[in-house]
Order: structure tokens, then sequence, then C-alpha cells
């Protein structure tokens, strides 16, 4: 009884061994599931696609991956892996020094909050697919659109999150600063932007759920490449063999990224964690 209450307790802590297996067993439990249904629907219907074997699964990865397209000579899986990361790393990218600009001159300087904080409310609550018809027609169906669309719907999120980091920050440490001299520029990027950088680092990884889905959403409806348009491209035949394969890569991807970016205030800015 001890034992048990020592792990699943308030305050337990299972053994290393243990804390893995749990991790992996909602994964293990999730494909013997999937194993199953798929022979199950393949018994009944040999030409089902709803639940593809594994082995039908694999093929369509090595035929996307690692074979040419007889047509263009393109890696598919690589052509649209790097469409769509160009356009969601400059989208988010844009978003992330447009969000830090304004959320430390919002937070700092009080005309400047009074200006643009009830402007950034109204903007957050837009919701960007809405006006994504509105981006096309202004910007074309080209990257422009998409990489708005990614920004628009990620840096007011991203500007309020430092604001309201930076209004944390101790009035006596800005008081000290400009009694020793410093400029207001200099207490706001050399004194309180450097401390709000990890944070900046930590509202990304929060944004780049919301940019995958805005990423998706625009390469589904005008795009030639990309891993959303492969995906809406596919759905007409019913190609489950690469929709899931596309899906997980999606999931691989982000969880990459946002372990990178994870090691990046690990290294970079180690006192935060602490």
């Amino acid at each position: 009884m001890s034992i048990k209450r020592s792990i699943w307790g308030l305050h337990g802590l299972a053994p290393i061994w243990l804390q893995r297996t749990f991790a992996l067993t909602p994964f293990v439990s999730l494909v013997l599931l999937y194993v199953i249904a798929s022979d199950y629907r393949l018994e009944i219907n040999p030409q089902d696609k709803l639940l593809p074997s594994l082995g039908q699964i694999s093929d369509s990865v090595e035929r996307l991956a690692f074979n040419p397209d007889p047509r263009t000579g393109d890696y598919i899986l690589l052509k649209d892996t790097l469409s769509s990361l160009s356009r969601l790393g400059i989208g988010i990218g844009l978003a992330s020094i447009t969000g830090l600009l304004l959320g430390l001159n919002i937070g700092l300087i009080p005309a400047t909050r009074h200006l643009l904080m009830p402007f950034m409310t109204f903007i957050s609550i837009v919701p960007p697919l809405a006006i994504l018809p509105i981006l096309f027609i202004t910007f074309g169906v080209d990257e422009l659109a998409k990489v708005m669309l990614i920004f628009i719907g990620t840096f007011p999120l991203i500007t309020r999150d430092i604001v309201l980091t930076v209004r944390t920050t101790p009035a006596e440490q800005i008081t000290k600063a400009l009694t020793l001299g410093a400029t207001t520029t200099q207490v706001i990027y050399r004194i309180v932007m450097p401390q709000v950088l990890p944070k900046l680092i930590d509202t990304v990884r929060l944004s780049l759920g919301a940019g995958w889905l805005f990423l998706i959403a625009s390469e589904a409806i005008a795009s030639t490449d990309g891993l959303g348009y492969r995906i809406f491209l596919v759905r007409r035949y019913l190609a489950m063999d690469v929709i899931i394969p596309y899906v997980l890569w999606i999931t691989f991807l982000g969880f990459v990224i946002d372990w990178l970016l994870q090691q990046l205030i690990a290294k970079r800015f180690p006192w935060y964690r602490r």
C-alpha cells in the first residue's frame, strides 16, 4: 500500500523505467488497436481504404519519400516538407519579431500601451481563418497570402504574452537604470529585452500549433505543394495510406521543432527554468 502511495500520490515519484513504460504505453496501445482494427476491416473487405495495413502505409512512404516522382523527378515528401517549413518559418519568424518589438514598447511605454493595446485586443479576437478569402483577394494565391495568414494568426498572441511578461519587470530595476543614466531605448532593448527572450521562445512554442493549423488551411485552399496540399489532394481518393503518414510526419516535425526550442532555452538561458 505504501508503494502504491509513493507512485500514485501527490508527491509520488516512479522509477525511471516505470516512467518510460508509462510514457510508451498509450502509443503502443494505439498502434495495437489500429493493427487489430485494420486486420478486421481488411479481412471483411480487402479493398477497404479506411484503415490500410502497415504494409500499405510502408509502401506509400517508400514511394513518396524515397522514389522520385516519374513526371517531375522530385521527392514528393521532401518537396512538400521544405515548402511547408519555409512558409511556417517565415510566418512565425515575422510574428516573433513583430510581437517582441510591439510587446516591449506596449508593456513599458504608457502612451504606446494606451494607443495600441485596445487595437491588439481587437485583432486577437478576429478569427484568422475567417479573413482567409480577404487575404487571397488582397495578396493573391501565392506565398505571401499563406505567410500573412500565419503571421496574423500568431503575432497577437505573441505580442500580448510579451506585454504581460514585460509588465512583471520590477519597477526598481527600471528606476535604477534610469537613475544611472540609461535612456528609454537602452532600458527597453538592453535591460528588459534580454530578460523576455526566453519567454518569447516559450510563446513561439505555444504558437506553433496555431501556425500549423493556419498553414495547412491555406495550403489546402490554394497551393501546388506542401504537406497540407498533399493531404487535401489525396482525400478525394480516400488515400488513407498517404494521409496517415503525412499526419504523423507533421506531428513528428512539430515535436522536433518544439524539442529544439526547449534545448535552445536550456542552453542559452539556463536561468529561465530555475
